[in-house]
């Protein structure tokens, strides 16, 4: 595993808001994308971003409901693209790099948590292919801004989910084992804290680092797929029926939930450090063994042999390589 998964210990905390973390930074000039950002923690993230000068385009398969949901910031567009069609992210990037300008910023924020079983038109497990496929091929296309912009960063949202369990390159679009929702979504959150560390191994002498991050538990719309029933063994509903916020619990606002990724985009704390696993604006301990959904990260999910091996796999997926 990477000899640099090691808290810095900052001064921030679990319950630091994204405000908090961002003081004093100066986007002016930048540019970022975000994926993901017109709800919840993604939308925090491209407020506070374009709130410090950025300018920050929030790709959208709703584009109608996104301008809506970001009706109000400055700086603020939003482009159509739909992360399960690669014609549709090719047309995106495109767009993008016709214009001529570099890209400082990747945010990978859009995703979906324990869903039935659906597929893309290619037939890859739909966990997969929206969290990690769609991310890489996105990626990949952007690559010659990243590097153009001479100091770009990447931030993958993972999450504790990665611990659920590990990822089965045999058989990553469950045809051979039953389909379980949480294991696919596991699977899906360990791609893209493995995804961080081989990304950052080719873009660190391009200019470009890379991280994954643990936002935090934050109550939303990535819980659509859940019953309220399933929702409350998580312990994340007051008696009320209203989210807890207890960040001591890793229980979080979108606020809070967005800090850590602000973290990873902007702090010089990381100028020399890249691949790694954050949470709670620092970089996670490994933790090999702890309670499931506690904190840390499993050292399968950092490991670059593994990061490797599935970057292999994307490539074989997706017909996309970063040069």
């Amino acid at each position: 595993m990477p000899s640099y998964q090691k808290p810095l210990r900052t001064n921030f905390t679990p319950f630091s808001t994204a405000e908090e973390v961002a003081a004093g930074v100066d986007l002016a000039g930048a540019t970022a994308v975000v994926t993901g950002g017109a709800s919840n923690l993604g939308r925090e993230t491209v407020r506070i971003l374009a709130s410090k000068g950025a300018r920050v385009i929030v790709p959208a398969r709703d584009t109608q409901g996104a301008r809506q949901a970001l009706s109000g910031l400055r700086r603020v567009e939003v482009w159509p693209m739909d992360l399960l069609d690669p014609s549709s992210v090719e047309r995106f990037a495109k767009r993008f790099l016709d214009a001529g300008q570099a890209l400082e910023l990747l945010i990978l924020s859009a995703g979906v948590m324990a869903s039935p079983l659906f597929r893309d038109a290619d037939g890859h497990e739909g966990q997969f292919a929206t969290n990690h496929l769609g991310h890489f091929r996105l990626t990949a296309a952007l690559w010659p801004a990243l590097r153009q912009a001479r100091g770009a960063r990447v931030v993958v949202l993972s999450s504790r989910g990665h611990q659920l369990g590990g990822l089965d390159l045999s058989d990553l679009d469950f045809r051979h084992r039953a389909y379980d929702k949480w294991l696919a979504y596991g699977q899906a959150k360990t791609a893209n804290a493995l995804f961080a560390v081989a990304l950052d191994a080719r873009g660190v002498k391009q200019g470009v680092r890379a991280y994954s991050v643990h936002p935090g538990s934050i109550l939303g719309p990535l819980a659509r797929h859940l019953t309220k029933e399933e929702i409350a063994q998580f312990g994340a509903l007051n008696a009320d029926g209203s989210a807890v916020v207890d960040p001591g619990r890793d229980f979080k606002t979108p606020q809070q939930g967005a800090a850590t990724t602000i973290w990873c985009a902007t702090s010089p704390d990381l100028n020399a450090v890249g691949g790694v696993y954050c949470e709670d604006c620092d970089i996670a301990p490994v933790n090999a063994d702890g309670e499931l959904g506690g904190p840390g990260v499993r050292p399968f999910a950092i490991d670059p042999e593994t990061a490797e091996a599935l970057w292999r796999e994307s490539v074989r997926l997706t017909g996309c390589e970063i040069p």
